[in-house]
């Protein structure tokens, strides 16, 4: 700064002294040259002017001049600043912005943020060793912090600083802040819903308000912000269209009559890619080829022998950017013969940014004919057949070439027809709007004339003229310019195509030189390029120039160019009133335009204006010395014969006031007339009538919207400030995506990323706009770098705009789709964005900081006491939420029943009576039975182990003894060994020898709690006998009978223990009585009707739960016939399962979901081989799934949609429900209601509440009932933390009282006091007796029209979830399932997700089905998806790869294994993004 201060204005420096520092500037701007080199050779070039430039620190000079562009101002006379290069594709940048930015940063010189983690391989080019997580157990994250308040205190490295969203207090993520919603409905209501039988949607209002602004956080307006305070502005009136000139009466005769009076006179001249002119068209060939044109579409093209085309239709025009002399003549020849040209890009890929719009715009056209060039047909891309392929989206086409060899000599006599057609459409030109749709802008003729006019008034064309075109031909100022206006007053115009710019940027300049040209039409763009390139070009002159006309004049980023360019090139010639900057939008054609002083100009303009004030839509001017300022240049004067006025934006167009910012109105005879083919919005946008504050219309005529954004400045001077389509409402305010591109780019871009490859765009995640950055990366920039720059870039954008950005992502060089002539395809790189498609190398989310619109956290109630609960039950009508299976009737005291006390003694009773019944049938993967066992086998193999067992390991009654087997018969015969001989059997699963060091370990756990071992030759070989208790092999022991079976002295005596490991990762062994295992066995009889007549199919592991009791216990006690299909034989044969149940027509089998899945994905094409093979399962009557889960119901319904082909009955499968304290609490069975799904709110259920939607309403979860409740078993909902009873709407844990309860659990560790009451618990009211388990899973029961076997009402129960898997957050209650079911709808490469939080944040952990280098698309879907469906924000984004996730032999996510993995850094990830 203090180099600012040097009295440098008194010395005036030479001209060539100021073109060498400006060109200086550029290469430091351009980064062709280093902050060092600059210094030094600036240092060099101002010696002999600044004599004192002691006494600065040399540092601070650096420090402030960063980016560079800043000095300038010092070394000039204060009339004229000059402003550094730029232009929208290189443009962007003002001197104050670059300090306004520096000086934002160094605020923040002191934060950290956490670097994500990439794995090597995703990393192209890195310095950066791979980044893991945090150290999590020192410091988790402070998620308090905002980017507010400037802390300075240094983080550990890698902590996650949070920014919180403005207007909160305190924690943003803590359960607190917030008012509770009203928590009492009025009494009105609340009779009103007791009349109303089972109302279909109970408003309860209570808990819950449906409307989403009540719900989100409404941004109250801040009571400081600027409003404006103008008077209301009146129409502004351009001068009248000068009447006394002899103006043609249509473009057309003023073609013929140059044609024909002056054929010699140029009109223009092409030039090639080395700037040579290839050719010059003349009046007299435009017209005579034109006239050639015309004929051959009106004659000599035909369709069945119908001419293809009559007058007024339309017809596209193909032609490249190299290529102005055939666009001309098709043009011409199209108007010559009545049909409307409709210009468009040429398709270089079937894939082309943008192409399939395109092509709707061209079928809602109906064009069916393409003009275009040989040269161009040549270059397209081709079918088999040789003929121009089809491009995606588009109508077909017929091609016609018009160079001069195809067209047809029009006869002596031929004219024609074209009158002045006045009102009829003269040509359409098309416009991309915002979200990519492409819709076509007509032109009627008059307009066409009238714009032609007003043009040749306002620029003072006069016959002859010569203009440089730098533009595109075939829309906009060029076509306006260079195509039409020129020939009405036979103009010669230069065309500098495009690629020509490319290799030589100061072609056009040269031009304007050689050809001495008077008017120059160039965009920001070509004036910063030619600067770039000026430096050894000391002979060109612009004294010729009396009209620079700027195109884009209206991007507020033009003015730098300008000054800059003005700074150099002033020396060569060009006069500062020569500079013109316009402003046009497609469908009011210009706006507006600045005259030279000789045609009546007011002088120039600046404005500087306070961002801040702007984003409110108020002008208030600046001093330049503020941060936050955009300065804006005027675009001129009205155009003729028009009138202006700012209307607002939103709602009804109401005048704006002098110093709002509104939306620019046309009113005249030269704007588009109507977007073709869609009226609706043609109404909006073209017939516009702007009223005042009283609501009178301002005329008679309809304004035409422009899409530009701006005000009325002195002197009646038009100022642009942003676009419609740039617009970004974040909040309350608005923001300019050009004036975020800017800020980005005067953070040291060079380095990181290309300067004209920034794309901002917004997109709507939870009812409001989110500010995405997309930038290029210089393939040259470390990992490292682009982080920090990433980091600052969201500094200085929050720091200047006050603004978060939601999301910024860096891709690969030269991977953003481009529009047509350079520059980014912005809608198209939304939608990739949006698709997942984008394929980003870096990305940095921002959702704490952004979203600042979260509903309020729940403040939890205060909890009710017992006697209001039990007043609420009654007033509100509702019933407590329990149920029951059908009564058991006692145990009838005959010897039968007695009998059946006991498992040992029913199967020696079974060997006694029916020796020869078969129990068992061991299948292997090939389908063939491996072994068998009847009742007398089974009893036999029993005793020789219970033998063994006494003598070899003189086990004593009561020892535990652990059962290491691979499934099949060896497994029950050493079961019921171990109950002759009184020991504890325990099943365990046997290590897998693939994976022993995960295994191994559960097994020895297991081993070491109950120290006796037995098992098959199999599983020994994987374990180390040393470490082990004693072990005894199975496989051969002697044939002997034992001395006596040992009789339990109870049925309370210990029976055996089940193992398991529960979805948090917890291994919980518990205790099964005798009694309860006859017990669970009697409920599973009754419930399925098992008979010794039955057979069943079971694919289920052995080890522990339902499945260990349907293999091991159930045919012992109920006689059936068990088909035994391992899971793990699936492996190798999927259809081994569905084979067996149809070879052996059981009409009731079990599975797990595992199996279920491996069906669905390994057979989903095979349905007609299995047919083939006679696979026929219309023998199933029920098909259950064994769980401890909701039932998954999207698996559940392919399946059997799936099947349905091989005959399974529709209604045949359904899912048990079991836990760890009883293992069989509902099971479909064979009779009763089908399962009934209903639909519930997901928001409701947040709140532990249930209401029932309506298929398919918003946030409606489909749940389905987990099959009936087994008889003997009685359910209570209850809540988790008063444990009283709970009525039918609300969610609760699931309490189970039965015989076959599990007694208790088995623990090593002494933690029995803290689950004591996991068996024993009682309710805190209501009916205190009754001894219930806690389940520990949240669910509901609900009570059905239907009717049970006994002629009540059937009572549903629905399990929603497990309680200690929950997530709490926000103060309200979230199912992983949920947020992992919306995760892996976001993108087709999600295989698998999990969610577990982390210190108040929530990780999302993805499987990615994909390219590694496609894993950072995921972040922002993924962030998006969670925000949107369950108003959360994502905290940890983690991708690894498939099979990542760990699952268990049950089919579920271990979350609490993988959030361990993750803490400790084990799991591998590809990437790990942290959310700001």
């Amino acid at each position: 700064m203090a180099d600012r201060e040097c009295p440098l204005e008194a010395v005036p420096l030479p001209a060539e002294v100021r073109e060498s520092l400006a060109e200086l500037e550029l290469e430091l701007s351009e980064g062709d040259i280093t902050q060092k080199g600059y210094e030094k050779k600036r240092a060099k070039l101002l010696a002999r002017y600044i004599p004192l430039i002691q006494g600065v620190d040399p540092s601070l000079q650096a420090e402030n001049r960063i980016p560079g562009p800043s000095q300038t101002m010092t070394t000039v006379p204060k009339q004229q600043k000059p402003r550094p290069t730029n232009s929208r594709d290189e443009r962007f940048r003002s001197d104050v912005h670059t300090e306004a930015v520096q000086a934002a940063l160094a605020k923040y010189k002191e934060r950290k943020m956490p670097m994500p983690s990439k794995r090597r391989s995703v990393l192209v080019h890195s310095s950066v060793e791979t980044y893991t997580p945090p150290d999590l157990h020192s410091a988790p994250p402070d998620v308090t912090t905002g980017l507010v308040e400037h802390s300075h205190c240094e983080r550990p490295q890698l902590a996650s600083v949070r920014g919180v969203p403005r207007g909160y207090s305190g924690s943003i993520l803590e359960t607190a802040g917030g008012v509770p919603v009203n928590s009492r409905v009025s009494s009105k209501i609340q009779q009103l819903l007791n009349t109303l039988k089972r109302p279909k949607r109970p408003p309860l209002k209570e808990f819950f308000v449906d409307d989403f602004e009540e719900l989100l956080e409404v941004q109250q307006p801040d009571p400081n912000q600027p409003k404006p305070e103008g008077s209301q502005m009146v129409v502004l009136k351009g001068e009248p269209l000068a009447l006394g000139t002899p103006w043609p009466p249509s473009l057309l005769a003023a073609l013929q009559r140059w044609g024909t009076t002056q054929p010699k006179a140029p009109c223009l001249t092409a030039l090639d890619t080395t700037g040579k002119a290839v050719y010059t068209l003349t009046y007299g060939k435009l017209w005579s080829r034109s006239l050639k044109l015309a004929y051959t579409l009106l004659n000599k093209l035909t369709s069945k022998n119908e001419p293809l085309l009559k007058p007024g239709d339309r017809v596209a025009l193909v032609f490249p950017n190299s290529d102005p002399v055939m666009f001309m003549v098709a043009f011409y020849g199209c108007l010559l013969a009545e049909l409307v040209p409709v210009p468009i890009e040429v398709p270089l890929t079937r894939k082309d940014a943008g192409s399939q719009q395109v092509g709707f715009l061209l079928g809602s056209c109906g064009v069916t004919l393409a003009l275009t060039t040989d040269a161009c047909q040549k270059g397209l891309p081709k079918a088999q057949t040789g003929e121009v392929a089809t491009f995606k989206g588009w109508p077909p086409l017929a091609w016609l070439v018009v160079d001069g060899k195809h067209l047809t000599k029009p006869p002596k006599d031929w004219h024609p027809l074209a009158q002045d057609m006045g009102a009829e459409t003269a040509y359409i030109e098309y416009k991309t709007s915002k979200e990519g749709s492409t819709v076509g802008v007509t032109v009627s003729h008059a307009s066409l004339l009238a714009q032609c006019r007003a043009l040749t008034q306002a620029c003072g064309y006069s016959e002859a003229e010569t203009l440089t075109n730098v533009l595109d031909f075939k829309r906009d100022a060029g076509l306006w310019h260079g195509v039409l206006t020129s020939v009405m007053n036979r103009m010669h115009v230069i065309s500098i195509p495009y690629a020509l710019m490319k290799v030589n940027p100061l072609s056009w300049i040269q031009k304007v030189c050689s050809y001495k040209a008077r008017a120059a039409l160039v965009k920001s763009r070509d004036m910063h390029w030619s600067l770039l390139a000026q430096r050894g070009q000391r002979d060109v002159s612009l004294s010729s120039l009396r009209m620079l006309i700027v195109a884009d004049g209206a991007n507020p980023w033009s003015i730098s160019s300008c000054d800059a360019f003005l700074n150099v090139f002033q020396s060569r010639g060009l006069r500062p009133e020569v500079i013109c900057p316009c402003a046009s939008s497609p469908e009011a054609l210009t706006v507006a335009i600045r005259r030279p002083p000789d045609l009546g100009g007011p002088p120039p303009r600046k404005a500087v204006l306070s961002m801040n004030g702007l984003s409110y839509g108020v002008i208030r001017v600046d001093t330049e010395e503020k941060l936050s300022v955009l300065t804006v240049q005027d675009v001129g004067q009205v155009m003729p014969g028009a009138n202006v006025c700012v209307v607002k934006v939103e709602g009804t167009p109401y005048l704006c006031k002098t110093d709002e910012v509104g939306e620019i109105c046309v009113n005249s005879s030269a704007t588009g007339a109507g977007y073709y083919g869609l009226l609706g919005i043609t109404k909006n946008i073209f017939e516009t009538i702007p009223v005042t504050a009283g609501g009178v219309p301002v005329s008679d005529g309809p304004f035409t919207r422009t899409g530009l954004l701006g005000f009325v400045g002195p002197d009646n001077l038009v100022f642009v400030v942003g676009k419609l389509d740039g617009l970004m409402v974040v909040g309350v305010r608005r923001h300019n995506a050009d004036d975020i591109v800017a800020t980005a780019l005067a953070v040291e871009p060079m380095k990181f990323v290309y300067r004209g490859r920034i794309a901002v765009f917004s997109v709507t995640v939870l009812h409001d706009d989110r500010i995405v950055l997309v930038a290029e990366q210089r393939p040259d920039a470390s990992e490292e770098d682009s982080f920090q720059w990433m980091s600052r870039v969201l500094q200085a954008i929050d720091s200047i705009h006050q603004v978060g950005v939601y999301c910024l992502a860096l891709v690969p060089a030269n991977t953003l789709p481009k529009a047509p002539l350079g520059g980014i395809h912005i809608s198209e790189t939304k939608q990739r964005f949006l698709e997942g498609m984008l394929h980003p190398c870096n990305v940095l989310m921002c959702p704490h900081t952004c979203v600042t619109n979260l509903p309020k956290p729940r403040q939890k109630q205060p909890e009710v006491g017992p006697a209001s609960m039990i007043v609420g039950n009654l007033v509100a009508g509702k019933r407590i939420a329990q149920a029951s299976g059908r009564e058991l009737a006692h145990l009838e005291d005959s010897d039968q029943a007695r009998k059946f006390l006991f498992l040992p003694d029913v199967l020696q009773w079974r060997a006694h009576t029916t020796p020869d019944h078969p129990l068992f049938l061991l299948l292997n993967a090939k389908g063939t039975v491996t072994s068998t066992a009847t009742c007398i086998q089974l009893h036999k193999k029993a005793e020789r182990v219970a033998a063994a067992l006494m003598e070899k390991a003189r086990v004593s009654a009561g020892d535990h003894v652990a059962l290491v087997y691979p499934p099949g018969v060896d497994l029950i015969a050493a079961f019921y060994g171990c109950l002759y001989c009184g020991c504890v059997p325990v099943t365990v699963r046997p290590p897998h020898p693939q994976n022993l060091a995960t295994t191994l370990p559960t097994v020895k756990m297991i081993v070491e709690a109950i120290m006796r071992l037995l098992k098959s030759k199999e599983a020994a070989a994987a374990v180390d006998v040393r470490t082990w208790p004693t072990i005894l092999d199975t496989d051969d022991i002697p044939k002997k009978k034992v001395a006596s079976i040992f009789r339990p002295p109870s049925p309370d005596v210990l029976a055996y223990l089940d193992f398991s490991v529960s979805t948090t990762g917890i291994l919980a062994g518990v205790k099964m009585s005798h009694a309860a295992t006859s017990a669970l066995c009697r409920s599973i009889k009754l419930q399925c009707e098992l008979y010794p007549s039955r057979q069943i199919a079971i694919c289920l592991d052995p080890y522990c739960g339902l499945g260990f009791a349907l293999w091991c216990l159930c045919s012992v006690y109920s006689g059936h016939q068990s088909v035994l299909v391992p899971p793990l034989e699936l492996e190798s044969n999927v259809s081994l399962w569905l084979s067996a149940v149809s070879q052996y027509k059981a009409r009731v089998t079990f599975c797990s979901y595992s199996v279920m899945e491996m069906c669905t994905k390994g057979l989903g094409a095979q349905t007609g081989v299995l047919r083939m093979k006679g696979v026929n399962l219309s023998c199933v009557r029920t098909c259950m799934v064994v769980a401890e889960e909701r039932p998954r119901i999207a698996l559940t319904q392919s399946f059997s949609k799936l099947f349905k082909d091989l005959g399974l009955p529709a209604r045949a499968v359904s899912t048990t429900f079991g836990c760890r304290v009883n293992v069989a609490i509902c099971l479909q069975g064979t009779a009763g209601p089908d399962p009934t799904t209903v639909y519930v709110d997901m928001r409701a259920l947040r709140h532990d509440r249930v209401r029932l939607v309506e298929r398919g309403s918003p946030h409606s979860l489909p749940l389905t009932e987990s099959g009936k409740i087994l008889p003997g078993v009685k359910v209570i909902i209850a809540h988790t933390e008063t444990k009283g009873p709970l009525g039918d709407s609300h969610l609760g844990e699931i309490w189970v009282s039965s015989p076959h309860n599990a007694t208790g659990y088995y623990t090593v560790y002494g933690e029995e006091s803290l689950h004591a009451d996991h068996f024993s618990a009682r309710l805190s009211f209501g009916d205190t007796q009754t001894i219930w388990a806690r389940t520990g899973y949240l669910g509901f029961l609900r009570r059905t029209e239907l009717t049970d076997a006994s002629g009540e009402r059937h009572d549903a129960l629905y399990v929603v979830g497990s309680l200690d898997e929950t997530l709490e957050l926000r103060g309200m209650r979230y199912h992983p399932i949920d947020i992992e079911t919306s995760v892996i709808r976001a993108h087709r490469s999600i295989a698998e997700c999990a969610v577990f939080t982390w210190t108040n944040l929530l990780v999302v952990v993805v499987e990615l089905d994909g390219l590694e280098q496609d894993a950072l698309d995921l972040v922002a879907l993924v962030t998006n998806v969670v925000l949107e469906e369950h108003h959360l924000v994502v905290g940890v984004v983690v991708i690894v790869d498939p099979g990542v996730i760990p699952i268990n032999s049950r089919g579920e996510k271990q979350r609490m294994h993988l959030r361990d993995g993750f803490l400790a850094d084990q799991l591998d990830p590809i990437y790990v993004a942290y959310n700001m």
